[in-house]
């Protein structure tokens, strides 16, 4: 039977999904989970990375048995995945010694504050083009070496193993035969030097981390291993790994430069393809491999914002405002305006271009007549205005505006917020037809280095605009409410 399917493990921040794609690049078939969210200090968010591998099977499965599609017919898998979420495990059992500390959490501040102090920042930037924060890997590999009995003396002999969710999987799936990662996902640890694509000695040497419990280093498409045949019946190989959001920027068909995507998850991230040449940024942004394909690296622009949806599973989960988050859209049109109301939802610090960890969320405008409509518009509308600090960033780095935006994840189905978005960043938001972006752009991995496609102009044309958004409010309201939110973000940070 020919292998002409690809199986796409896409590992999120608050689900896990399984998608299987046939040769065209359609979904076949999907499962998805639900993870539980640990929070066991202010500023910190923890997984259990045992639920995450049962997850990732469950849904694995449950996605090839609904597909009806026998494992023969299944070319290769694709892992993507949470950025930056760090997990440490034994090399002799795959054990975790500590839960995953996942990317929102806050605990290494005062470890890059004092680094800051140390002028270490300028040095840490021009290798990674990261900016000094919590944020990032190597704080939290830091702080479990240092805070889990007998972990640093383990490491230094080389009996510990680290990465990020994408490397657990792969050793998971592979019974502990593979220790790697991707170009992508090692970008955003903090330790790895963007311009000479390898782990920096230097930059372990200052995090204190011992190269030993780093992972090898990839291609996105590459064929890392293959799974245990019990998992699922036959050895499947892996073959495209990527961190999620230059996945996304991969399966919106971003490949030339100028192109933007922007992913409303848990967070929301606007990429911009830049080529073959990494800009470095001057208004707070990050400089990031986009993919690497036959050893070629096309760089990207990112901004990076913490809370997107997150702030309406706050509304639905910590507040009981919502019953749903889908109701997030017949709310906001229910009310006029956010009667005043801005919410500036930095519960775990504030992203680019702010880069403020120990910034915390704020709701300001309440009146005794405000309702839980203005408060779901209000979560609505800080998504689009932190968009709006990123393409305005970004603008000034690129030195052109984007001529329009690609837009996905779950919140990019709500109609309400991308016209919103539409009207504050003032350029057309463009929603596909397929939504499934983030898997399919590691399919497309998978696929390229199993032999699906022979190369990117070979891929399957799967985008296809489904809805426009086009700007259509006056200039007088967009600065009056762009006003508002500066005004609202000012206050946040005591400025």
């Amino acid at each position: 039977m020919r292998s002409d399917h690809v199986l796409a493990i896409d590992q999120g921040t608050t689900s896990t999904r399984a998608v299987l794609f046939d040769a065209s690049g359609q979904k076949v078939a999907h499962a998805q989970r639900e993870l539980t969210q640990h929070y066991p200090r202010l500023g910190w968010v923890e997984h259990d990375p045992e639920e995450i591998w049962q997850s990732v099977l469950a849904t694995a499965r449950d996605a090839v048995a609904m597909s009806g599609v026998p494992m023969p017919g299944i070319a290769g898998i694709g892992i993507t995945n949470q950025r930056e979420t760090a997990v440490v495990w034994d090399r002799a059992t795959g054990q975790p010694i500590h839960r995953a500390i996942v990317w929102q959490d806050r605990r290494g501040a005062d470890h890059c504050a004092r680094l800051r102090a140390d002028s270490a920042e300028p040095l840490v930037t021009a290798k990674t083009g990261l900016l000094l924060d919590p944020y990032f890997s190597a704080t939290k590999l830091a702080w479990i070496l240092d805070h889990v009995e007998g972990a640093r003396e383990r490491a230094d002999r080389g009996e510990l193993a680290f990465g990020t969710i994408d490397s657990f999987l792969l050793w998971r799936l592979t019974g502990g035969a593979v220790h790697a990662t991707d170009v992508t996902n090692a970008s955003r640890t903090m330790l790895f030097d963007i311009h000479a694509q390898s782990w920096d000695a230097e930059l372990c040497r200052m995090f204190d981390v011992p190269e030993a419990i780093l992972p090898d280093v990839h291609d996105n498409c590459h064929i890392f291993g293959a799974t245990l045949s019990d998992l699922f019946g036959a050895p499947i190989p892996v073959g495209g790994m990527a961190g999620d959001q230059q996945a996304a920027l991969f399966g919106q068909g971003c490949f030339a430069p100028g192109m933007v995507k922007s992913t409303y998850g848990t967070g929301c991230f606007l990429l911009l393809n830049t080529g073959q040449e990494p800009i470095e940024s001057h208004n707070r942004l990050l400089t990031t491999p986009a993919y690497r394909i036959n050893g070629e690296t096309s760089y990207a622009l990112e901004g990076s914002i913490f809370v997107a949806g997150a702030a309406v599973k706050w509304l639905r989960d910590g507040l009981g405002v919502i019953a749903d988050a889908r109701d997030t859209d017949s709310l906001a049109t229910r009310v006029e305006s956010s009667h005043g109301i801005y919410m500036v939802p930095a519960f775990v610090g504030l992203g680019a271009p702010y880069w403020e960890p120990e910034a915390r969320g704020a709701i300001l405008g309440l009146t005794l007549d405000a309702t839980g409509a203005h408060l779901a518009r209000a979560a609505l509308e800080s998504v689009a205005y932190q968009t709006f600090d990123l393409t305005t960033a970004m603008t000034g780095d690129a030195g052109r505006k984007a001529t329009a935006i690609r837009v996905d994840g779950g919140m990019a189905g709500n109609d309400w917020m991308c016209q919103f978005l539409a009207d504050i960043l003032e350029v057309p938001v463009q929603r596909p037809a397929n939504v499934e972006t983030t898997a399919l752009g590691v399919a497309f991995h998978a696929g390229l280095a199993t032999g699906i496609w022979s190369g990117i102009e070979a891929l399957p044309n799967t985008w296809a605009r489904s809805d426009i958004f086009e700007p259509r409010m006056s200039e007088s309201e967009r600065s009056r409410l762009l006003d508002g939110w500066k005004d609202a973000v000012a206050r946040t940070l005591g400025r």
